[in-house]
């Protein structure tokens, strides 16, 4: 670009700026003719990040940044792109924009840059209802993610966030729990408003409690983002999560009259009945030490309120689901396990613990007086 050219544009662009934006013109056109391009991108980076900046970003971007995009560093051009694309008028503009940029830094040695533009124009195309393409860009991003060694933070932050946004929107609660997951672990949760904070935490404890396919909310219970909902309208759903985590029956029944409060939660009223049944039983197996864990049906249905003909049945859904592992007695109605699946302990249940082993130390106590009373003379040989 002719240098003159570039000088009367960033002197227009300095005169419309605020007065407190302006200082950095001059900087940004002395390292522009200077040719230092790793300074320049930094001070375009900070200039971009303000929120006065808002109107000169697409400017700025499509008549003089994209003049210099393969000097500088890819992953910081495409992070300038998005900056400028918030700036765009509507989403069909936005997304014909970034998906330009996506093209643009399809490269192969750029394709950590080609995988943060492409979750961005994923995350367009779930607003404009194209779940199908999405899909397509979050296959193809994933597929190009599973082949680096390492890769900026920032980049899979963007992957997973878009990729958790997918799966919600498709009501694949596993999978979006999984991935919102994913997200919150490569980002600082400091930059993350209360409002958002509470957000993403309230669809994940409802995730959590209407998924098929999640029976242990251990990653959860112990993510800080879930304080975030304590004294809040919500706190009553951390509440019900620590209540399924340990299967406490009669803190569920308090707590089910909020289940009304939430729509997804009140849909599917009869499979948390179900989940917090298998809770309370593997809860129950869990307090037994290890020689007593055969138990009768009757016992079962005493200490998860179910019913007597439907105790085999929660029994088998237990040990399907590989909560549990052992065998049924059908005849006998005893159901014998050697095996509970680990979960996140609360301090009661830490508790109890405590007293399991104490009460087992004081066993193996008294087998050693045993063994040495009985045999004194074997060990006096």
């Amino acid at each position: 670009m002719d240098p003159e050219v570039v000088s009367n544009f960033l002197s227009e662009q300095r005169e419309n700026a605020p007065e407190d934006l302006q200082q950095p013109f001059l900087t940004i056109e002395d390292y522009w003719d200077r040719k230092l391009w790793h300074q320049l991108t930094d001070v375009l980076v900070n200039f971009f990040n303000s929120a006065a900046s808002a109107q000169q970003r697409l400017p700025l971007f499509r008549h003089f940044i994209l003049s210099f995009a393969e000097k500088i560093n890819q992953l910081k051009f495409v992070s300038l792109g998005l900056l400028a694309a918030s700036q765009c008028s509507d989403d069909q503009e936005r997304l014909s924009f970034l998906g330009d940029l996506a093209t643009k830094v399809n490269k192969p040695v750029s394709q950590d840059a080609y995988v943060y533009a492409l979750a961005a124009v994923a995350d367009v195309k779930l607003r404009v209802q194209d779940f199908a393409g999405a899909r397509k860009d979050l296959d193809t991003a994933e597929s190009i993610l599973d082949n680096f060694d390492s890769v900026e933070t920032e980049v899979h932050a963007a992957f997973y966030r878009t990729n958790a946004s997918h799966y919600q929107a498709k009501a694949e609660f596993g999978s979006y729990y999984k991935n919102a997951l994913l997200y919150l672990a490569c980002i600082d949760l400091k930059t993350l408003t209360l409002e958002d904070a509470q957000s993403r935490a309230y669809d994940l404890s409802i995730a959590a409690l209407v998924s098929d396919s999640i029976y242990n909310f251990g990653e959860l219970l112990l993510h800080p983002i879930l304080d975030s909902l304590s004294n809040t309208q919500h706190s009553w759903l951390r509440d019900l999560l620590f209540a399924f985590n340990r299967g406490d029956l009669n803190a569920y029944n308090v707590l089910e009259v909020n289940i009304a409060k939430a729509p997804l939660l009140n849909e599917h009223k009869a499979f948390l009945w179900q989940k917090i049944s298998l809770s309370a039983l593997t809860e129950a197996v869990f307090r037994r030490p290890p020689h007593d864990r055969a138990m009768t049906f009757k016992t079962i249905s005493q200490e998860t309120k179910v019913q007597p003909n439907e105790i085999e049945i929660l029994i088998m859904k237990a040990l399907s689901l590989g909560l549990l592992k052992g065998s049924i007695d059908q005849v006998a109605e005893i159901a014998r396990i050697n095996w509970v699946q680990p979960k996140v302990l609360d301090m009661k249940q830490i508790d109890n613990m405590r007293v399991r082993l104490k009460d087992w130390d004081s066993s193996v106590n008294s087998l050693g007086n045993w063994i040495e009373g009985v045999g004194k003379d074997v060990w006096a040989a």
